[in-house]
C-alpha cells in the first residue's frame, strides 16, 4: 500500500490550497480516510476523517468550516480543500488510511504573510 500526498505550498494567511492524497496498492474505495498534521514541536493531530463512500465526513474543531475533506474512488484519490488558512494551520500534513496503518510521506504547508 501506498499513499503520496501532494498540493501543499506557501500561501498567506486567508489564502487556500488543496492537498491531494494518490492511493495505490489497495481497494481504496473499501476504506476510510483521515488527514493529519503535525507543526515543529507538536503532537499529530487529527484533522479529518472521511468514510469509505464519501457519505460522512469529521473534522478537528479547529478547521471546522474551512476545511473540507473529500475523495474520488474512480481515481483512487483523497482531497482536503482549506479556505481561511491561519498561521497555525502551518503543519507537516499527512494522509493516513487508519484500517491498514498506511501513512504518506506528508507534504508541507506553510502559512505566512
Amino acid at each position: 500500500a501506498q499513499l503520496v500526498e501532494s498540493g501543499g505550498g506557501l500561501v498567506q494567511p486567508g489564502g487556500s490550497l488543496r492537498l491531494s492524497c494518490a492511493a495505490s496498492g489497495f481497494t481504496f474505495r473499501s476504506f476510510a480516510m483521515r488527514w493529519y498534521r503535525q507543526a515543529p514541536g507538536k503532537e499529530r493531530e487529527l484533522v479529518a476523517h472521511i468514510y469509505s463512500n464519501g457519505g460522512e465526513t469529521n473534522y478537528a474543531n479547529s478547521v471546522k468550516g474551512r476545511f473540507t475533506v473529500s475523495r474520488d474512488n474512480a481515481k483512487n484519490t483523497a482531497y482536503l480543500q482549506m479556505n481561511s488558512l491561519k498561521p497555525e494551520d502551518t503543519a507537516v500534513y499527512y494522509c493516513n488510511c487508519p484500517t491498514i496503518s498506511a501513512w504518506g510521506q506528508g507534504t508541507q504547508v506553510t502559512v505566512s504573510s
